[in-house]
């Protein structure tokens, strides 16, 4: 201290009593109120102590985000124009332009690939001693099948054959997309509770031998863990009950489960193709554009640097390339010898192409993807403008004679549909089934008479994305078409989303405006 100046040692003086008044005021916080809001050592409510043994074991995991499970990339959300972007040639009138919002959620970077799907297919076949199950979880190869052309070898060979393991899976109607995202939700999280020792190390192998019908279901496992077999016993567990045993099961509040795959819904879908992200982000990565809401969204394809066009446009040797696998023209797939444009006759490697401001692949071209929604053209002008979707059917775990759970022959807990006596009082639903809510039914006035004046009903789901043998004006992420939910196609596929529960901006972030406590007036 004897060789700090005088005017030093005032300024150090200073910094020192200011951070001991600094401390000594967070330790009274602390002490006084227990802990702050949203904390996980005393409640703010009760002044209990959580994770306390002597307080009951009532256990709040610290805070967490859900992290993407394998293959995701989190996108996030924001406002935009949904619908057509184009003129309406088609003349549909399904695709009115309607400004929504949709939250940040998971998303699958490319296509399901045959690879992905026939790792299901391993497990149904191993899984379960019944060909009627494995027989409904096939593809339909069939569908390469046309009247005049040579298109065998792709029956026989495309789903199978190793040069083609990272191509897109064709053949796959909704239903099986549908099934695929829970039996995807269920390996995941198996594998997670079997790090962390609350199911046996060989769980997924004993499953494999004919264990299908008790095997490792996520809904399951959290309705009625006694119906899982292969649960393990861990000497420690981080997790205590009541009589601060080891708990031998885990919870969904406990942070390790990951929330299930799922279809992604049309809005989402949509919103993920344009990729818009890039508008409001600073050229500098350290630099957050925050409250600018740049709204340059009306392009007409994925590629924001490159919105309207489909050739890859900046100078350079990839200058002239197609940024998407489509069919340019009448009889023309892929172009001349020597310049192929897209280099793909049919579909190609999910990772090939440009991929968008979000980073996913092939949201335009190679081939259309189902969605979770059920199809009605105007939808998009009646549905909700936050998280629009239309689809819901809501059900309820159903139990047998001795208020057991019972599973089906999937493994999977039984459901019933909820009746409409059991929401009659409810005041945001009144009524269980909502696929034909306002279009289709008898309160709108409108019917759809399928097979006679239309193809459309309560099975018709929308397809979304235009395919390798699709024209231009398909790959513009706002047009939609549909299919019967038990049809496939040689042009269609899907991939897999996952809803995200945290901060709108992504981990790391906090939800809403963080500012300092305004300074009390004298």
């Amino acid at each position: 201290m004897q060789n700090i100046k005088p005017m030093q040692q005032v300024i150090f003086s200073r910094t020192l009593l200011f951070s001991l008044v600094a401390v000594l005021l967070i330790t009274s916080c602390k002490n006084k109120g227990g802990s702050s809001v949203g904390g996980t050592n005393v409640s703010s409510v009760t002044g209990w102590k959580y994770n306390d043994k002597n307080m009951g074991n009532f256990h709040v995991a610290k805070v967490k985000y859900p992290q993407p499970g394998p293959g995701l990339v989190f996108v996030q959300g924001g406002t935009f124009v949904m619908g057509a972007k184009d003129e309406d040639i088609m003349g549909d009138w399904n695709n009115i332009p309607r400004r929504v919002t949709v939250p940040s959620f998971f998303i699958d970077q490319t296509e399901v690939a045959n690879v992905h799907y026939r790792e299901y297919l391993f497990w149904i076949e191993n899984a379960f001693n019944d060909s009627t199950i494995v027989r409904k979880c096939l593809p339909d190869t069939l569908v390469w099948r046309e009247e005049l052309a040579y298109n065998e070898p792709y029956v026989e060979y495309y789903f199978r054959y190793p040069s083609y393991n990272f191509y897109p899976v064709v053949g796959v109607n909704w239903q099986q997309a549908h099934d695929f995202c829970i039996w995807r939700t269920d390996r995941v999280n198996q594998q997670r509770l079997m790090q962390k020792g609350y199911l046996n190390k060989n769980a997924a192998t004993k499953d494999l031998k004919g264990g299908g019908m008790n095997a490792f279901n996520t809904e399951t496992y959290l309705m009625n863990p006694d119906l899982i077999s292969n649960k393990a016993k861990p000497k420690s567990s981080e997790f205590k009950d009541v009589n601060n045993r080891p708990r031998s099961t885990v919870k969904m509040e406990d942070g390790i489960m990951l929330i299930g795959y799922r279809l992604p819904t049309e809005a989402e879908w949509e919103y993920a193709a344009y990729g818009l992200l890039s508008q409001n982000v600073s050229p500098r990565k350290s630099e957050g554009r925050s409250g600018e809401e740049i709204i340059s969204n009306q392009q007409m394809y994925s590629w924001t640097p490159n919105m309207n066009g489909l050739r890859y446009n900046r100078p350079g040797m990839l200058q002239g390339r197609f940024l998407a696998n489509f069919k340019r023209g009448s009889g023309d797939n892929m172009g001349v010898a020597g310049g192929l444009n897209d280099r793909a006759a049919i579909c190609a490697n999910v990772t090939s192409f440009y991929p968008n401001s979000f980073g996913l692949y092939n949201m335009c071209g190679n081939v259309s993807e189902w969605v979770e929604d059920v199809y009605r053209p105007l939808t998009p002008a009646d549905g909700q403008d936050f998280n629009y979707f239309r689809g819901n059917k809501f059900q309820r775990y159903s139990k047998n004679a001795n208020g057991e759970y019972e599973r089906d022959s999937m493994g999977r807990l039984k459901k019933v549909d909820i009746s409409d006596e059991e929401v009659k009082n409810r005041t945001n639903y009144q009524r269980n089934n909502l696929i034909n809510y306002l279009d289709g039914d008898s309160a709108s006035g409108v019917t759809y008479g399928y097979g006679v004046t239309s193809l459309i009903n309560d099975k018709s789901r929308v397809i979304k994305g235009g395919s390798w043998n699709d024209r231009a004006y398909w790959l513009s992420p706002g047009t939609r078409r549909y299919m019967q939910e038990d049809q496939a196609s040689s042009t269609v596929g899907f991939r897999c989303a996952q809803t995200y529960l945290g901060p709108s901006e992504g981990v790391g972030f906090q939800d809403g405006n963080i500012f300092g406590r305004p300074k009390k007036k004298r």
